[in-house]
């Protein structure tokens, strides 16, 4: 596999930025299959939680090991503590996510333009990202996965009216808008093509209710999810593992 750290200028945040990428790495010895592929490559975006950057998944968990064989390139932005939101008093960070930079990674790298070989993933912050992204765009990506996600946005807003919820959202009211995961899910459902979810949380986490208020309500309007809830807390032991079960998960053409 190829690490790379990309940094880039962003026309949308008008700064320089990075993003980290794993790419599959061909053989230009011996088996032709492992050669220079025609196809360009599946791809995973793989969201960050509140305290951390691009580079996290790469220093806490063992994602390029986990991907070695699966040739899936995986993508990690970064988008500081924005919640993956066109921030009230910050930066445009929903905008660069969902616009800029697919076609920036597309255009540096051999990744895949179609909807069957794009995925979504994140951890806490990044777990809501990657639910917001899917079902706001449902065209784009055919699978999403929330690990420890902040799956409530409406109810964690009104639960800390004055923190960093404030300086992301102001005063707007979040509940029906393309910040509310329930709403989305009601609203993705109606569409022919919509993501499939992967949803996981440990038990002893903080967030563990709301992932189960969620995890009910996707039941109740027959929206297509997989959930796993088992023994574990908000930290990276649990990440480490859960990640694994999600490629083990996502429909990959694996060995092609």
């Amino acid at each position: 596999m190829a690490l790379i750290q990309c940094q880039f200028y962003s026309q949308v945040l008008n700064l320089c930025t990075s993003m980290t990428v794993i790419l599959p790495e061909p053989s230009i010895i011996g088996n032709k299959s492992n050669q220079f592929p025609e196809k360009k490559y599946q791809t995973l975006y793989l969201l960050h939680g509140l305290s951390d950057d691009d580079t996290i998944w790469t220093r806490r968990t063992s994602i390029e090991r986990y991907v070695s064989s699966l040739r899936l390139a995986v993508v990690m932005p970064q988008v500081h503590h924005s919640f993956y939101t066109d921030m009230k008093y910050g930066n445009k960070y929903w905008t660069f996510l969902t616009k800029e930079l697919p076609l920036l990674a597309q255009s540096f790298f051999p990744l895949s333009t179609a909807r069957k070989d794009n995925f979504v993933a994140g951890l806490s912050m990044g777990g809501y990202g990657a639910l917001k992204w899917a079902l706001n765009h449902p065209e784009t990506f055919s699978a999403a996965a929330s690990l420890s996600g902040v799956t409530d946005i409406v109810k964690r807003k009104v639960d800390q009216p004055d923190g960093i919820f404030n300086l992301i959202f102001g005063d707007e009211e979040l509940t029906g808008t393309e910040h509310d995961l329930f709403a989305l899910i009601k609203k993705t459902h109606e569409c022919e093509e919509k993501p499939i979810i992967y949803q996981c949380c440990g038990t002893e986490d903080f967030l563990y209710e709301d992932n189960l208020r969620f995890k009910k309500f996707c039941e109740e309007a027959n929206y297509p999810l997989t959930t796993k809830f088992e023994q574990g807390n908000h930290e990276w032991g649990y990440w480490d593992k859960a990640i694994q079960e999600v490629l083990d998960w996502l429909p990959l053409n694996k060995g092609q």
